[in-house]
C-alpha cells in the first residue's frame, strides 16, 4: 500500500473516531429499579428462566426487594444491592418486585354470613390477655427459652396440642377463626385456596376473636406477621383491631416496612431496627397505655417471625450457643420404613454438608429465640408495673412446628408428623394452677374460643374448636375430644411462597390425618395410607397400617371422614370422639 492511501485510511479513522465522540451524549445513570435489574442479570439471572432456577424476577429481582432469601431452588447467589437503591427503587415503584397477588377462586363455596354481635362495655374485672405467638419454632427449641420454662413452672402446659395444617396462614386462620380449613378455605400461603386474599374474600375477617373482643369493649392490638400475601403499604388493617403494627415482610428482622395504624413506617439495618424488639417495645407502650383507659381491658397478639429462615439473630445474640448442633433423636437420619409414603421414600440419607448445615440452622434458630424470650420477660414485667399481673394470662404458641433432618428430610415442615404439627402450648395467669401438665388433645381451633370465653365475649358462631377454660382452671379432662385433625393440601409448588420447601426437605401431598394420644393415621389424596402406633413407634418411623384388621381401618376412616365434614364444634366435637355436651 502507498504512502498516499495509508495516510488517507488513517485520516478515515480519525475521522469517523472524533464524529463518533462529538454525537455521544453524556450516559444518563440507570434508574435505581433498573440497577436492581441489570444487576440481577450481571449475576446470570434470565427473562423466563424461573424453571431452571436463574428466573430474572421470581429468583433475583423479588427477593431483592422483598428482603427475603433467594428461593431453594435458585441456582445462583442473588448480588449485593445497596440498601439505599432498594430504597430509592420503592419509592420510584411500590409495585416494582411485587409477586401478583391471586385472585379468590371461582368454585369456592360462598362465605357464611358475617357475625351479628353486640357492642357492650367490658365486664368489671375481665382480664387482660396476651398472645406470644411464634414462626416454625418446634418443641425442642423451648429448652433455650428461660422466660418460656419459667411459665411452665408457673402455669399450665399442654402436652398434646397440636396445629390444624402445619403451614402458616392455614395455621394462623385456625387461630383467628377457631376454624379447620374446609371451613376457612385456607389451605395454602399462596394461590386460589391460600393467602390473606383467599382468608379476607371467605369473609373469615369479620368472623375472628378480634371482631367479637372489640365488640366486648376490648382494646385489641395486633403486632408481628399477619397472614401471608399481606402488603403494608397496600393493605389496610383488619376489622376489630384497635391497633395495628404489621409486617408483610419481616422474615429477615431488618430492612421491612410496617402498615402503623394506616402509616406505612420503614426500617433499616441498624441494631434498633431488630423487629423482635420493635415489636416488644410497641406491645409496651400498649400495655402501659392501660393507665389511659381505666376498666378498660386490653388483648395484644404478638406474631413475631423468628424463628423462621432465615433464621436471624438479633445482633446481641449472633455468637450465642457456639458449640450446639442440632438433637440427634431416633427419627434423625433413619433409614425410611418399607410402607413410608411415596413422598418421602424417595428422599435420600443426609449428606455430610446436610448435617453441617443443620447444625448451623439449629443454632441460629435458638439464637433467634432469644429476643423473644426477653420480650416475654419484658410484657410480664410491663404488665407488674400496672399492677395488672394477676389479672392477665399470657399464651405461648407456635403457628407450626419444623423438622430439622428427622426422617432425612432438610429442614422444613408440612408433613403430618409431631416434628410439624406438635407444638408448645404455655398459659399463665388467674385460676391457673402452677406446673401442671394437660395431656387433653388440644388444637389451634380452640385458641378462639378460649379467648371469648376468658374475655366474656359472645362466641362466634360457625367455629369448629372448643375453650380450653375448664381445662386450664384444673378441671378433668374426661369426656373430653379423643383426636385432632390435619389438613393439608400439596404439593406446595408456587415459587413465590416463602415456605417454598428447599429439595429434599419434604413436599407431601394433599392428605388428611387425625392424631390421637396413642397414634397417627394419615390418607394421602393418592390413596396411601399410614398409621404408626406411638406406643410402640413414639418416634413414627415404622407405617403399619397393613397390619391393622379390617375393623380398625374402618373405625380410623369413618373418623376422619367424620371430622372432616363437621362445621360447628358440635360437629366437631362428637365426630372425634367428646362426650356429648
Amino acid at each position: 500500500m502507498n504512502t498516499s492511501r495509508r495516510l488517507s485510511i488513517i485520516s478515515f479513522i480519525i475521522l469517523i473516531n472524533l464524529a463518533a465522540r462529538a454525537g455521544a451524549q453524556p450516559r444518563r445513570p440507570q434508574g435505581a429499579c433498573a440497577q436492581i435489574t441489570a444487576a440481577c442479570r450481571d449475576a446470570g439471572f434470565v427473562q423466563g428462566g424461573a424453571a431452571s432456577g436463574t428466573g430474572l424476577q421470581v429468583d433475583c429481582v423479588q427477593p431483592i426487594m422483598q428482603g427475603t432469601p433467594a428461593p431453594p431452588k435458585a441456582a445462583k447467589p442473588l448480588p449485593t444491592v445497596a440498601p439505599n437503591i432498594i430504597a430509592a427503587c420503592k419509592a420510584q415503584n411500590p409495585e416494582f418486585g411485587r409477586p401478583a397477588q391471586s385472585a379468590p377462586a371461582a368454585n369456592q363455596p360462598p362465605p357464611p354470613p358475617p357475625p351479628v354481635l353486640a357492642s357492650h362495655p367490658a365486664a368489671p374485672g375481665s382480664p387482660n390477655i396476651i398472645l406470644v405467638l411464634t414462626d416454625d419454632l418446634a418443641m425442642n427449641i423451648v429448652q433455650f427459652m428461660p422466660h418460656v420454662l419459667a411459665m411452665q413452672q408457673k402455669g399450665v402446659t399442654f402436652s398434646h396440642y397440636f396445629v390444624s395444617d402445619s403451614l402458616c396462614c392455614p395455621s394462623r386462620s385456625s387461630i383467628f377463626t377457631g376454624r379447620y380449613p374446609h371451613d376457612t378455605g385456607v389451605f395454602k400461603n399462596v394461590g386460589d385456596d391460600g393467602g390473606y386474599l383467599i382468608f379476607r374474600s371467605r369473609g373469615n375477617e369479620e368472623a375472628t376473636f378480634a371482631v367479637a373482643l372489640s365488640a366486648a369493649g376490648y382494646r385489641t392490638a395486633f403486632m408481628g406477621k399477619y397472614l401471608n400475601g399481606y402488603e403494608p403499604a397496600k393493605h389496610s388493617a383488619g376489622p376489630g383491631w384497635t391497633h395495628w403494627n404489621v409486617a408483610g415482610n419481616g422474615y429477615p428482622e431488618f430492612n421491612y416496612a410496617l402498615n402503623q395504624d394506616g402509616k406505612l413506617v420503614r426500617h433499616g439495618l441498624a441494631p434498633e431496627d431488630y423487629l423482635t424488639d420493635v415489636l416488644a417495645a410497641d406491645a409496651v407502650q400498649f400495655i402501659q397505655q392501660k393507665s389511659d383507659s381505666p376498666g378498660k381491658p386490653f388483648f395484644i397478639e404478638i406474631a413475631t417471625f423468628a424463628p423462621h429462615a432465615p433464621y436471624t439473630p438479633a445482633p446481641r445474640d449472633a455468637s450465642a450457643f457456639p458449640s450446639l448442633h442440632a438433637p440427634r433423636g431416633p427419627a434423625y437420619n433413619a433409614p425410611h420404613d418399607a410402607a413410608a409414603p411415596r413422598w418421602l421414600a424417595s428422599i435420600p440419607a443426609l449428606t455430610q454438608a446436610n448435617m453441617d448445615m443443620i447444625d448451623r440452622d439449629f443454632r441460629k434458630r435458638a439464637q433467634s429465640v432469644q429476643a423473644v424470650d426477653k420480650m416475654i420477660g419484658e410484657l410480664e414485667a410491663a404488665v407488674a408495673a400496672i399492677g395488672q399481673e394477676k389479672n392477665t394470662y399470657v399464651i405461648f404458641s407456635s403457628d407450626n412446628g419444623y423438622h430439622m433432618g428427622e426422617y432425612r428430610l432438610r429442614p422444613g415442615k408440612m408433613s403430618a408428623y409431631d416434628t410439624d404439627i406438635h407444638v408448645p402450648l404455655v398459659v399463665t395467669g388467674p385460676g391457673v394452677p402452677a406446673g401442671r401438665t394437660v395431656d387433653a388433645i388440644a388444637e389451634n381451633i380452640d385458641l378462639c374460643p378460649t379467648f371469648l370465653q376468658l374475655s366474656g365475649a359472645d362466641q362466634l358462631p360457625n367455629i369448629d374448636g372448643s375453650s380450653l377454660v375448664p381445662l386450664l382452671h384444673g378441671q378433668s379432662a374426661d369426656g373430653w375430644r379423643q383426636v385432632t385433625l390435619v389438613e393439608h393440601h400439596g404439593p406446595v409448588r408456587d415459587l413465590v411462597d416463602p415456605d417454598l420447601p428447599m429439595a429434599q426437605s419434604g413436599n407431601p401431598t394433599t392428605y388428611e390425618a387425625i392424631r390421637s394420644r396413642t397414634n397417627l393415621y394419615v390418607e394421602y389424596s393418592d390413596g396411601e395410607k399410614e398409621y404408626h402406633d406411638l406406643t410402640s413407634d413414639p418416634d413414627e418411623l415404622g407405617n403399619t397400617f397393613s397390619s391393622l384388621s379390617s375393623s380398625q381401618k374402618s373405625a380410623l376412616h369413618k373418623t376422619l371422614t367424620d371430622t372432616v365434614n363437621c362445621h360447628s364444634a358440635k360437629e366437631c366435637w362428637s365426630a372425634q370422639g367428646g362426650t356429648p355436651r
